[in-house]
């Protein structure tokens, strides 16, 4: 059993104000679910960012200036969509690193461990399943440089305060001169991003609702499915997404292996997750906090996103 998803579980569900972390939803079908909210033709994110990573990968690799091999770790890897395209150019243009991707889906890496060897067989490929910081710890001894990669908006799950500590752990396991490829979501039209998050398929709620279903089977609970619903909400001014799961009714939820009864009123929330949208002058503030100066914003041609470039400060 996982204790810490049971001490969240039961921490967050019997707080007054309840919540679930949203990094429970990537089980293996919480992954799948993913993959078909990252196709939708509303979720603007991950075609822009391909879009960085496709068309600017030499500009990317040029403002690293690494003059030696080095290696590109990245944390979460998810299937390497995006990231394909810049392992592509430096293959192509045989300049030396080795592959890490890191991710807590064995499954996601085994897929795309498959994919990487078939479609790149040059690929210098060392993937690994597990916690991001023990493996940056194990990689920071070599005496290569590294470029870490943050992609895809994960920043934008936490809240300011946890996205400086997390950002400060990944400066404090990286060595000088090291850089950090980031991507972030910005402010833009309201809609767009709203959209995004409520798409008319259903796919997101099917995504959260998973956390639920995932709970009956590994704690054997008794959620009923068809009692909760989905809604999210952008603020503008603050840059936040946040996305709940409702309770539609008045009811009690038993967690028979936690042996834990959870009561929930009619349109009661859980708080599932924080997609939190920035400026760019908030990326500097961001960087700075956490010992980092930017190098370069790469942006998408809408200006709907960018991979931003920092450099670990000596």
């Amino acid at each position: 059993m996982n204790n810490t998803f049971a001490k969240d579980i039961i921490e967050g569900l019997t707080a007054k104000n309840k919540y679930l972390s949203s990094k429970y939803f990537y089980d293996d079908n919480g992954s799948r679910i993913f993959q078909e909210i990252m196709q939708m033709p509303e979720y603007y994110l991950t075609d822009s960012e391909f879009e960085i990573l496709s068309l600017q990968a030499q500009q990317i690799v040029e403002a690293l200036g690494f003059n030696q091999a080095f290696n590109i770790i990245e944390l979460g890897a998810g299937d390497g969509l995006k990231t394909f395209k810049l392992l592509e150019y430096l293959v192509n243009k045989d300049i030396p690193f080795n592959y890490v991707p890191i991710d807590i889906s064995q499954e996601a890496i085994t897929l795309l461990s498959e994919k990487l060897k078939e479609r790149l067989p040059k690929l210098s490929l060392q993937p690994k399943v597990g916690d991001y910081f023990e493996i940056l710890r194990e990689t920071s001894e070599h005496k290569i440089p590294s470029l870490l990669l943050f992609l895809g908006s994960n920043i934008g799950n936490y809240s300011e305060e946890k996205a400086s500590q997390l950002l400060q752990l990944f400066n404090d396991n990286m060595n000088s001169n090291d850089k950090l490829l980031i991507g972030l979501d910005l402010k833009k039209n309201p809609i767009t991003i709203h959209n995004a998050y409520y798409d008319s398929l259903g796919i997101t709620k099917r995504f959260n609702l998973n956390l639920l279903i995932r709970i009956n089977r590994e704690f054997d609970a008794d959620f009923k499915i068809d009692d909760f619903d989905f809604y999210c909400h952008y603020n503008p001014l603050n840059g936040e997404v946040k996305s709940y799961i409702v309770s539609l009714k008045a009811q009690t939820v038993h967690i028979n292996t936690l042996n834990t009864s959870i009561h929930f009123k009619q349109n009661e929330l859980i708080w599932t997750e924080l997609s939190k949208k920035y400026a760019l002058s908030e990326i500097e503030i961001l960087a700075h906090k956490a010992n980092f100066s930017v190098k370069h914003h790469f942006l998408d041609c809408k200006h709907y996103f960018t991979d931003s470039l920092w450099e670990k400060l000596a």
